[in-house]
């Protein structure tokens, strides 16, 4: 009789496990608006830019500025990509924010350095920024906010928000990789010496030089020039001629 229960109990258990391994992403409807991104805050960045009378530009605007201030692997020194539609042209505009490499990135600097490669981590793997001028542009182009209200919840947010458990839990499996850089512990490691050296998830989360950042750069050139000294002060090859053309217009 134990026997056949248990044989009875797996039957019933596995058509369960198997259902559990479903994923269903339903299809969302609005009537005016939707605001959608990988991060709840940062689609509530985008739902004030319409509550504010802004458009599907200055929401996205909004929701990228969030968004690089809230997730690990998507920051400000990185890059952006867009497809915008212009209602008023009737077409499709695809926008490249792509970081390029700087100036000073030749084969001959790697090799010099007895690299084959660039390498995974650290400033010699970074690209010149190319988020800030693909949001500044996008925003100038076809957003109809100002930079300040675009920014405004970014801004709150690096001022400290509740972070999430999966960026707090990511910052604690690779807390020895974020040691190794002089001025990053201070940032992400918020319980020094402790089991757990990361933040717990509901914790406020504080990112002093973005928000700094967010004051100070009211510009493509500013922005992009502040987001690179923590480059410079590593040995980076990020030169000051990399920013004296603006980004790429849309096309």
């Amino acid at each position: 009789m134990r026997a056949v229960s248990l044989l009875v109990l797996g039957s019933i258990l596995i058509p369960a496990a198997a259902l559990a391994q479903r994923t269903q992403k339903p299809v969302l409807h609005g009537r005016h608006w939707l605001a959608i991104t990988g991060k709840p805050l940062a689609a509530t960045a985008g739902a004030m830019m319409f509550q504010k009378g802004g458009n599907a530009v200055d929401a996205a605007c909004a929701m990228l500025g969030a968004v690089t201030t809230m997730w690990d692997v998507l920051s400000w020194g990185g890059e952006t990509q867009a497809l915008i539609y212009d209602p008023r042209h009737k077409k499709v505009i695809a926008l490249n924010a792509l970081g390029v490499a700087p100036t000073g990135a030749t084969v001959e600097f790697y090799q010099q350095k007895g690299m084959r490669y660039p390498p995974e981590y650290g400033p010699l793997a970074a690209v010149t920024p190319g988020t800030p001028g693909g949001l500044l542009t996008m925003l100038a182009e076809y957003g109809t906010l100002s930079l300040r209200e675009v920014l405004a919840p970014a801004l709150q947010m690096a001022d400290g928000y509740p972070i999430e458990a999966e960026t707090a839990n990511s910052i604690e499996r690779h807390k020895d990789l974020i040691k190794q850089w002089r001025y990053s512990p201070a940032v992400f490691l918020t319980h020094p010496g402790e089991p757990r050296e990361a933040p717990v998830a509901g914790e406020i989360f504080r990112q002093p030089d973005p928000f700094l950042n967010f004051i100070l750069g009211t510009n493509w050139l500013t922005m992009g020039m502040l987001l690179s000294l923590p480059v410079l002060a590593f040995g980076g090859w990020l030169v000051m001629r990399a920013y004296r053309s603006p980004p790429l217009p849309a096309s």
